[in-house]
């Protein structure tokens, strides 16, 4: 009998190092791992190694950082999407590269299951499962989290430590933590009590901010077309410049968020994350877009931006809607060109200028001094026309601009007269 080829999605943690040899055991299978790199830099370290002592018959290692903030960061940027208006989603917009990228593996190498390490109440298993059926409808789906008999992270442990797997997590220090280029997410542990307020270990590539330079850094960003091109004045690849301000805004403290926050199934969990350069950059982005957009395009694109974060959140990558609003996003997008100066202390990110070719204001217009060009008697028929529906509305419904108490009355007086 043909033995049964499987693709493993494989971050080197605990969870998908026991997977591999759960699922070896289980279904006497050849285990293919498959990691994309992401940018992510301590999970790398011995990934193959560690993998083929878990069990794997074949190991797939991938630098997708290009196509990750070209296609995904970028996209995600432009738009201004920040689940619930904080959350950068570092994790939720990598999981459909990382599907793609187990999907073609697994079409390669003639495999008719893949498998992920996401557990039953995690939004993670959702957008695997949702992107493999965009994807490739044919090949079957395996989550072993949410069948095996382990109960705990504290029983993963056991196991590894009984089937000799190499994993850094101990029952002292339990934090569940991924990464990528583009923020880190750290959970489990102490860290899921919403009282408690997270260790210093918990925090992986940012300073407290207590402890970070006494004098603000100053940085500028070059913006062509909504996307980050320049660092400091330096000209710089994308994958370059987050790696370089990740630096920079982690030594000053910048990116920590600690968010309770309404998961895709329906419970609230208590996250943590470090998001260096995705804070400054969305700080940064929006800044310039208040330069150059018209009213009406930034704040329906306000509005927007939250519909697409919800759709990368909830695991609807490959979807129309999600490119539709793409179209609409890099059509506005055209005109979103200049220089943005931020000011990075303890923790903060403050405007510092901003400055472009396609800015909308007009400092004749916006002065107070006698260089003035604005018509102020204009203003006269302006309020007349605009406030026209409100003048009229009230002339016939006066008794709404009463006391709320005197409306009851009249309305109780309204009744008995129909009585």
């Amino acid at each position: 009998m043909k033995k049964l080829r499987i693709a493993v999605a494989y971050s080197g943690g605990l969870d998908t190092s026991v997977m591999v040899k759960w699922l070896q055991e289980k279904y006497n299978a050849e285990i293919i791992t498959v990691t994309g790199n992401l940018g992510q830099k301590k999970e790398l370290v011995g990934l193959a190694d560690k993998a083929y002592k878990s069990g794997a018959k074949k190991v797939y290692i991938q630098d997708l950082q290009k196509e990750f903030v070209e296609e995904y960061l970028w996209r995600s940027l432009k738009m201004g999407a920040l689940y619930e208006h904080n959350y950068p989603m570092a994790t939720s917009i990598g999981r459909p590269l990382l599907a793609k990228a187990l999907v073609d593996v697994a079409k390669r190498e003639r495999c008719t299951h893949i498998a992920h390490g996401c557990t039953g109440k995690g939004n993670d298993q959702v957008r695997f499962e949702i992107a493999a059926a965009a994807l490739a409808p044919e090949i079957k789906v395996l989550a072993p989290l949410r069948d095996w008999e382990f109960k705990s992270r504290e029983e993963e442990i056991d196991y590894c430590q009984k089937h000799h797997i190499p994993v850094a997590v101990t029952k002292e220090s339990p934090y569940s933590i991924d990464e990528n280029i583009w923020g880190t997410s750290i959970e489990c542990g102490i860290l899921e009590d919403p009282m408690a307020e997270p260790p210093a270990d918990a925090y992986q590539r940012t300073v407290d901010p207590r402890h970070a330079p006494d004098k603000p850094t100053y940085v500028t960003i070059g913006f062509k077309e909504g996307i980050p091109v320049s660092l400091n004045g330096k000209p710089m690849d994308g994958v370059s410049l987050l790696h370089e301000l990740n630096a920079i805004a982690g030594a000053n403290g910048v990116g920590r968020l600690d968010l309770v926050e309404n998961r895709l199934v329906g419970i609230k969990s208590r996250e943590v994350y470090e998001a260096p350069a995705a804070t400054v950059l969305h700080f940064a982005h929006r800044e310039l877009e208040r330069l150059v957009l018209d009213k009406e395009t930034f704040q329906y694109k306000l509005k927007m931006a939250q519909d697409y974060a919800t759709i990368i959140y909830n695991g609807l990558w490959f979807t129309p809607m999600r490119m539709a609003m793409d179209a609409f996003v890099d059509s506005t997008q055209r005109v979103v060109n200049g220089l943005v100066k931020v000011r990075l202390y303890k923790g903060n990110v403050d405007i510092s200028g901003r400055t472009s070719p396609n800015s909308l204001y007009d400092m004749k217009l916006a002065t107070y001094t006698n260089e003035d060009t604005f018509d102020h008697k204009a203003s006269v028929g302006f309020i007349q026309i605009y406030g026209l529906p409100v003048r009229t509305f009230f002339r016939v419904n006066k008794h709404l601009l009463m006391k709320p108490k005197l409306v009851k009355k009249m309305v109780k007086k309204m009744v008995k007269r129909k009585k």
